[in-house]
């Protein structure tokens, strides 16, 4: 059991004193993706509600209160 542990300690060691740098490359690159497609999926949805929804509730509410006819 002790051999287990130690050589599992051991590979622990290793991966913390790994300094390539290139985990810090890949974590800048999925924060920019996920930086755009979070810029377009709102620009998408304002676009959206801006066009379609909001117009459509507006003409909705106007006939609900509408008494005259």
């Amino acid at each position: 059991m002790k051999k287990i542990w130690r050589k599992c300690m051991l590979k622990m060691k290793a991966v913390f004193k790994n300094e390539r740098g290139s985990g810090y490359v890949d974590q800048a690159v999925v924060i920019l993706i996920a930086v755009v497609l979070g810029a377009l999926l709102l620009a998408g949805l304002y676009a959206l509600f801006g066009d379609v929804v909001l117009p459509e509730i507006t003409k909705r509410i106007q006939e609900m209160f509408n008494y005259a006819g």
